[in-house]
């Protein structure tokens, strides 16, 4: 997606509801397999990666890509451990192929990695920022069970996750 669309959801103070938020997000990325036109076994996952595009202010640039995996692992209640178990998951693991998927479909195998190459050492210096600011965290955002976030402000949501910080 490009930067030059401005979103919403992507301004830190944004007053939006998630629920408004996660419309939009859609709607600028017409490309994303919509969690709520899938079977029910892994679209949560699915969802609930998108829901932390919304709450966190990314995008879906590489850039904001390569974040928001650290940055869920860092700051809400799915931890890597977690993101391991969801990939040996029969169940769950065609979500993580057709995340996977998109992305190929989009820009095609080539661009995905040549653009993880090129952004990766960009990107290092803020995870290690953001690691360091997390390592005594003790609220998490709530990530399978986003729910009872939907109706409320993505202000709010920030403000009361610490997230602030976080959004650019």
């Amino acid at each position: 997606m490009s930067k030059r669309l401005y979103l919403h959801y992507t301004n830190s103070n944004s007053t939006q509801t998630l629920r408004q938020g996660l419309e939009e997000y859609y709607a600028a990325n017409p490309h994303v397999s919509d969690p709520r036109k899938l079977p029910l076994e892994f679209a949560k996952i699915l969802l609930a990666h998108d829901v932390s595009h919304v709450i966190y202010g990314c995008d879906t640039g590489m850039y904001d890509e390569l974040k928001i995996l650290p940055l869920t692992w860092w700051t809400s209640n799915y931890k890597f451990r977690d993101h391991l178990r969801t990939l040996k998951n029969p169940t769950i693991s065609p979500a993580i192929k057709a995340m996977y998927n998109d992305l190929v479909k989009e820009r095609g195998v080539i661009w995905l990695y040549a653009s993880i190459l090129f952004v990766l050492p960009q990107l290092l210096p803020e995870l290690v920022s953001m690691w360091l600011m997390n390592r005594q965290r003790e609220r998490f955002v709530p990530f399978l069970d986003f729910e009872p976030l939907l109706d409320r402000s993505l202000l709010e949501i920030r403000q009361e996750f610490h997230l602030l910080p976080f959004i650019e």
